[in-house]
């Protein structure tokens, strides 16, 4: 494939691809205010993002095992022109309601961008090669995390707030016309059956579970009858996705895929590493505010540390992983962000500014030293004709680690914060929080340990 394929073109088709859905997780968030103004229905506006980040989730692992049955170019092309349109409709939207509905269906394209980017990745670059790419790859969610702010404000003050939406037509039909065109894949068409069961189920059960963890303990108590509910259909109909995939002659996810050691570690390390940024993104601009008295601007200026230097030591990992080792490296994350999980715990009312610098400094560069290895050694672990399904399902993992991680510290930040307005309650409640992050960094720590060594992981290698 790489020998006929224009290798230039096709990655840069690819980056920008994964931008423009990287970049509509943040940017959006800097118009809720004129949104609500111009559409009314500011009641709704949690489902904006809400609507997103579930049709993402679901479909996510839907496209990947769509790429393994029906080649990367043609899920590449849905995907991009689902949110290229729902992005316009998005645009366009004259009512809340209708932008709901729209930003679901730019949330189902989304669902195909990043795991059939990363896919196609894999497939034209091996060993050192991938390494490098994938620490390139992984580069373009910190940039866009930076850019999204910035490129938000400066449409919704000098133009429109619809421009957060409009700009992704031009950069998604670039995205669409270099990767179609350039990219040559050889591939064997058959009659392929689809397991519409699978999907079916999967579906469900997701989507009942992150509806439950995304509106539990705000639209709805965790002990409500919905809540219950909710959790209840979502186990029902994971146990009937299993026992469909365990007798389906094409299971949308092959469960040969949980008996690998690199992949159950590898995904489990997702689930709890993602989970921890997604509480310190949230948590460090509160207490920028609420204890030190910070403005929202500096607090936002906080998190800037991990934005960048996640990418920096990502890159750093994809040159350095062979070398070192791929275990070495995902294991020196893990310290790394363990050691920043720890100072947060000794974090007090007169802690300075800078603490914070650092300690998101270095969770962001762990994080870039885990997050490489272990997609590169994800997609190591498996052939061509899973690859797409198991980099998917890693993705998967790690957006279900964030949405957990804010249910859970949620949760506990407005059992002991909610009602307390002094600064030095509030310190107390999140002491709370910053323990269980720690907990959960020194529980990811002790898994990654138990991952194969670099020789073993070397010899186990799929093409």
């Amino acid at each position: 494939m790489a020998k006929q394929t224009n290798l230039k073109w096709v990655v840069v088709g690819l980056l920008v691809a994964l931008f423009i859905g990287a970049l509509d997780v943040t940017v959006v968030s800097t118009a809720v205010p004129n949104m609500i103004g111009d559409l009314q229905g500011g009641h709704l506006i949690s489902w904006v993002f809400t609507t997103y980040t579930l049709t993402t989730c679901v479909t996510t692992p839907i496209f990947g095992k769509l790429t393994d049955l029906f080649g990367r170019k043609a899920v590449f092309a849905i995907g991009v022109a689902m949110f290229v349109i729902g992005s316009a409709l998005c645009g366009m939207a004259q009512s809340m309601t209708a932008l709901i509905w729209f930003r679901a269906l730019q949330g189902i394209g989304a669902g195909a961008l990043n795991p059939v980017c990363f896919t196609i990745v894999g497939d034209l670059f091996t060993g050192e090669k991938r390494g490098k790419m994938m620490g390139v790859f992984a580069s373009v969610w910190s940039v866009a995390g930076l850019l999204g702010p910035l490129v938000g404000g400066y449409f919704v003050d000098q133009v429109s707030w619809r421009w957060i939406f409009f700009i992704n037509l031009p950069l998604g039909i670039v995205a669409f016309v270099l990767v179609m065109g350039f990219l040559k894949e050889k591939f064997d068409r058959q009659a392929k059956k689809i397991d519409y069961w699978g999907a079916v189920t999967f579906t469900v059960a997701v989507s009942a579970l992150m509806y439950a963890l995304l509106s539990g303990g705000e639209k709805y108590a965790w002990d409500s009858p919905v809540i219950l509910g909710l959790f209840a259909a979502a186990a029902l109909f994971l146990v009937l996705f299993l026992r469909i995939e365990s007798q389906a002659k094409e299971p949308m996810m092959p469960l040969s895929l949980f008996r690998n050691r690199v992949m159950n570690i590898s995904n489990l390390s997702g689930f709890l590493a993602f989970s921890i940024t997604s509480g310190v993104t949230i948590y460090a601009p509160i207490w920028i505010q609420s204890v030190l008295g910070h403005s929202a601007t500096s607090s936002g200026l906080t998190v800037m540390p991990m934005s960048i230097f996640w990418p920096i030591a990502s890159n750093l990992a994809g040159r350095l992983m062979y070398k070192l080792g791929v275990k070495a490296s995902v294991v020196a994350g893990a310290v790394i962000v363990t050691a920043g999980a720890a100072w947060l715990t000794a974090l007090e009312l007169q802690s300075p500014y800078w603490y914070w610098v650092f300690i998101l400094s270095m969770i962001g560069f762990g994080m870039g030293l885990v997050s490489t290895p272990t997609t590169v050694m994800v997609q190591s672990a498996v052939g061509w004709e899973q690859r797409g399904v198991a980099t998917a399902a890693n993705s998967l993992l790690r957006s279900l680690g964030q949405t957990v991680g804010v249910a859970v510290f949620g949760t506990i930040y407005n059992y002991y914060v909610a009602d307390q307005n002094v600064p030095a309650q509030l310190v107390r409640g999140m002491h709370v929080i910053f323990l269980l992050m720690i907990a959960i960094a020194a529980a990811h720590l002790l898994a990654v340990l138990f991952l194969p060594s670099h020789r073993k992981v070397m010899a186990q290698q799929a093409s």
